[in-house]
């Protein structure tokens, strides 16, 4: 090399810093490029993300090809430097030195540490295009790379270390539910609650969103003409159960828009009710929402009674508590039934006792167990393992309530009490808490 210029040597030795940096860059964005996306891109007719996508499936093969040009690439530069630093300074063991020193400064500076890290800022981006030099590289250096991966391959078999076949490709539900949920400039609040609310469906179970047995709102047909004639005129749902001798006896689901010619004609009565009667729809308990949404679908049913494993009623659910579960609540509020929160003056909320404990959690922010009980009612009584009496105080989950009411062997009111020199947290609706612990 004694007959090449200085200014060649540099020239060239500039290459191949550039050429390191490349194989750099190439390194990082093809690892850290979200796959998601270039699988999007390649749908889309992107050549690049296609590209990138042939070559991640075979990351052994990548990793080979791109590490071997880059070593390849810094052992020439070193050995150019040497060459340089001995026609300028001479021969000596310091000179030899500072050469080694300048030239692992240059590659670190241009060659690894700013490449990297404009690789990963910009690795989408960067991905689909290096994968244009990559491809014929790859093609180039086979043999070499084969040769390698035999020893790598070997390595990793002597040490019982088997790289999962799916790396850095598909996602978990809890993964996508997580993307959702931070994903703040991608989906406004609304969206990003039902997105996350879908990915809950199937770990919340009809149990959760039905309405109790004592609280379904039924008819009987042995009662008299004219109070049947008044439950159904009054009725505020448009299905109801209709049961034989007890509530528990649920014999048929009237529609009441089938009933509209009963109510003209005055004659309402056990018998004239029959014929109408729809076959019961029964669900058992423990369904999840996701498997139910898909039974209602598929049977064409709108309301499902829930039995437990012995055949008793336990509740009733709809397609609508189902689908509030995802959109939250749309439907307005029956007459009569009131708000089941009230937030006082002194910054506590009075709760209704057979509140549903997820709705607690979600509007209010508390942590009350849902592994159990579902009422608030059933909580503290399971809790103290007796009815107790008005005035009783306790502490469930970090929350400290006070029993305000009791009737009928049910805890009916409670007031939660903020936390000492806490302001109260206001009111939220369902939607606003997707992301609260199910």
């Amino acid at each position: 090399m004694d007959d090449i210029p200085l200014s060649t040597l540099g020239i060239v030795l500039a290459v191949l810093l550039v050429l390191s940096g490349f194989f750099s860059v190439a390194e990082t964005a093809m690892m850290a490029a979200n796959r998601v996306r270039l699988r999007h891109r390649a749908q889309q007719g992107s050549t690049g993300a296609r590209n990138a996508l042939a070559l991640l499936a075979h990351t052994d093969r990548l990793l080979g090809m791109i590490l071997l040009g880059n070593n390849l690439i810094n052992a020439a530069a070193a050995t150019l430097t040497a060459v340089l630093t001995e026609r300028l300074f001479g021969e000596g063991k310091l000179v030899l030195a500072a050469g080694t020193i300048a030239i692992t400064f240059l590659i670190l500076v241009f060659s690894e540490v700013t490449p990297k890290v404009v690789g990963a800022a910009y690795a989408d981006r960067l991905a689909p295009a290096v994968s244009f030099a990559l491809k014929p590289l790859l093609k180039l250096a086979k043999p070499a790379v084969w040769f390698v991966n035999l020893f790598v391959q070997g390595l990793l078999w002597l040490g019982r270390i088997e790289p999962p076949k799916d790396a850095g490709g598909a996602l978990t539900q809890e993964e996508i539910r997580t993307l959702v949920l931070e994903g703040n400039q991608y989906f406004r609040g609304k969206h990003r609650a039902m997105l996350a609310n879908l990915f809950d469906l199937e770990a919340v179970t009809v149990d959760d969103v039905m309405v109790p047995r004592p609280q379904i709102h039924a008819i009987g047909l042995d009662a008299k003409p004219a109070l049947l004639r008044q439950q159904v005129a009054t009725s505020y749902h448009t299905r109801l159960p209709v049961y034989e001798e007890t509530p528990d006896q649920i014999v048929g689901i009237l529609h009441l828009k089938n009933v509209v010619g009963l109510l003209e004609t005055g004659e309402i009565d056990a018998d004239s009710l029959r014929p109408l009667l729809r076959k019961p729809y029964f669900v058992p308990a423990g369904t999840s929402l996701l498997t139910q949404l898909t039974q209602f679908q598929a049977d064409r049913q709108r309301i499902g009674l829930v039995v437990d494993e012995y055949g008793e009623l336990k509740g009733l659910v709809t397609i609508e508590d189902i689908v509030e579960e995802i959109i939250g609540e749309f439907t307005t509020t029956a007459p009569g039934s009131g708000e089941a929160f009230r937030r006082e003056s002194d910054g506590s909320v009075t709760v209704d006792g057979m509140a549903s404990l997820r709705t607690l959690n979600r509007r209010l922010g508390t942590r009350f167990p849902l592994d159990g009980a579902k009422t608030l009612n059933g909580l503290v009584v399971g809790e103290l393992g007796d009815i107790p009496e008005a005035g009783a105080t306790l502490k469930i989950a970090g929350q400290s309530l006070e029993v305000v009411q009791t009737l009928d062997r049910a805890v009916k009111v409670v007031r939660l009490l903020p936390p000492v020199g806490r302001p109260a947290a206001p009111l939220q609706s369902p939607s606003e808490r997707a992301s609260s612990s199910r």
